[in-house]
């Protein structure tokens, strides 16, 4: 059955969240609000917050500073992931993956069925990791950064969670790169 592991210790993430948005400003942001809270609630850290208009390479110049910055370990990004003409998320990130994480998507579109319907089709929702760093891209709307966060994210970078969780293959993610990120407090 899953759930936590009271036995463990939480292990506090650095977390980075990217809206991606051409009309959002921090003062009126509130996906990325729904997540930096969710994340500081949780006992992870807010790494940084940023908001990038709908554009390949603004989205691409921040995820990879996040990828290679060894103070960040999971990036998020919130918005653009669309079928619009400036939805560009999916684009500007998934070549950045050395791996995809395809299991992410179908888990988020199952949950969000339930929710919303035939309607999560919508959405482009994705994951992978580059380098050491997780990363999800959720749609752009407070009620799917919710939904992602509380149902997918919280457990899987919870190092508690049960029968297995992000968290404890992050050392094995760093064996190319010989370097560490997460540990226990």
């Amino acid at each position: 059955m899953p759930g936590i592991d009271e036995s463990r210790s939480f292990v506090p993430l650095k977390i980075a969240v990217l809206t991606i948005s051409d009309t959002r400003s921090l003062a009126d942001d509130k996906s990325g609000t729904t997540l930096a809270e969710r994340i500081e609630q949780a006992g992870h850290i807010l790494a940084d917050r940023q908001i990038v208009q709908d554009d390949v390479e603004q989205i691409r110049t921040w995820v990879r500073s996040w990828i290679a910055d060894p103070g960040v370990d999971v990036v998020i990004t919130t918005g653009g992931t669309g079928f619009t003409g400036r939805d560009v998320t999916p684009e500007a990130v998934t070549p950045l993956f050395e791996k995809a994480m395809d299991g992410f998507s179908i888990a988020f579109h199952m949950m969000s069925f339930g929710k919303i319907g035939s309607s999560t089709v919508q959405s482009r929702a994705c994951a992978g990791v580059a380098g050491s760093t997780f990363i999800f891209c959720l749609p752009g709307s407070p009620g799917a950064c919710r939904d992602g966060w509380d149902e997918i994210l919280k457990y899987q970078l919870d190092y508690r969670h049960r029968p297995c969780n992000f968290v404890e293959i992050m050392p094995r993610l760093d064996e190319h790169l010989k370097r560490g990120k997460a540990q226990a407090k």
